[in-house]
């Protein structure tokens, strides 16, 4: 059976308080409006469905307080998606959230190309009650081929504060990765992030585009590859496989961003063998972090590399002491 639910139009007048000059109007209506994530609020304004006064404002004008404000608007109708029943791997659950680890090939939430067989179907499988959320409570998204943890809501009033946290920058996220070259030491990209202007299933590093800064720091350097944890400041989409790729130290198996495969000099066949089937970027969320949307208390959740990139990591390491044993017995 197909869950549909359609959202009754919102309508709401108030007055912005006076206290409140100086404030963008974004800012503003989202401290008036806590049901609401400003992003929504945004949306809203940029659709016209927000008038100030009689007229339509920017998300980023101030308000002087005083001001009339007429909201007229919809939350988006839920999409039809069956529920489908899918295994999933929960690592955190109570009445208003889970944390969920998300296996390699499983797409997010349905779309072009993926009308079936997405984590919102199983998530609307394992809890009908989250079809009366957007997405059935998804607010954050991996690629299809990036395993790791993903948080939901299972409410509206952990939604809009899961969504808020985002924006904040208030949720915690740690990643593990396996990048072509062997990185000298960690740093910080900061690069600018938006589509790419002629492949539209591409993001490219552009001055016109969203702040982006993603952390990095060495786990561990092999005799071509370097282990790298990774920490997000900012969430754009491929984030972190444009800015690896970006100074020159793409992800292995990355097929969007990624460079050509590098062998080092003499390496084992188990290792050439072991890259040529490795097919996916090898990118995991391993932590994530963030306050509890009603209780406040610290969530943490840890999720274990996946096999395959813990195979790799091993095959990696045996190549490395081969080669060091190698160099031992010809005195080098």
């Amino acid at each position: 059976m197909i869950n549909e639910f359609m959202t009754a139009p919102i309508r709401q007048t108030l007055l912005i308080p006076l206290e409140h000059a100086g404030h963008r109007l974004d800012q503003s209506l989202a401290a008036l409006l806590p049901d609401y994530s400003r992003t929504r609020i945004k949306d809203w304004i940029e659709r016209g469905q927000i008038l100030i006064n009689g007229a339509s404002p920017r998300p980023k004008d101030r308000v002087m307080g005083g001001e009339k404000v007429e909201v007229s608007a919809t939350l988006p109708d839920a999409v039809a998606v069956a529920p489908e029943s899918i295994r999933l791997d929960i690592v955190h659950q109570d009445s208003h959230v889970l944390v969920v680890n998300k296996p390699a090939g499983l797409v997010v939430h349905p779309g072009a190309g993926n009308a079936a067989g997405t984590l919102q179907n199983a998530l609307l499988h394992f809890d009908p009650s989250l079809s009366v959320l957007p997405r059935a409570g998804i607010v954050h998204r991996l690629d299809k081929d990036t395993t790791g943890l993903l948080v939901v809501a299972r409410t509206l009033e952990a939604h809009t504060a899961l969504v808020r946290a985002l924006e904040a920058r208030d949720v915690k996220r740690e990643y593990e990765t396996i990048c072509i070259g062997v990185m000298t030491g960690g740093g910080t990209v900061n690069a600018p992030i938006d589509r790419h202007p002629v492949d539209r299933l591409r993001q490219a590093i552009r001055e016109s585009g969203k702040e982006a800064i993603t952390h990095y720091r060495v786990a561990q350097r092999f005799r071509g590859h370097t282990h790298v944890r990774v920490n997000l400041e900012t969430g754009r989409t491929h984030q972190i496989r444009l800015h690896l790729s970006h100074i020159r130290y793409p992800i292995v198996g990355d097929r969007v961003y990624g460079g050509r495969a590098l062998l080092p000099r003499g390496a084992t066949q188990e290792l050439v063998d072991a890259l040529r089937i490795f097919k996916r970027q090898a990118l995991h969320a391993a932590k994530l972090g963030f306050a509890h949307p009603v209780s406040g208390k610290p969530i943490e959740c840890e999720a274990p590399l996946p096999e395959d990139m813990a195979s790799l990591l091993a095959t990696l390491a045996k190549d490395l002491r081969h080669n060091e044993a190698e160099l031992r017995r010809r005195g080098q």
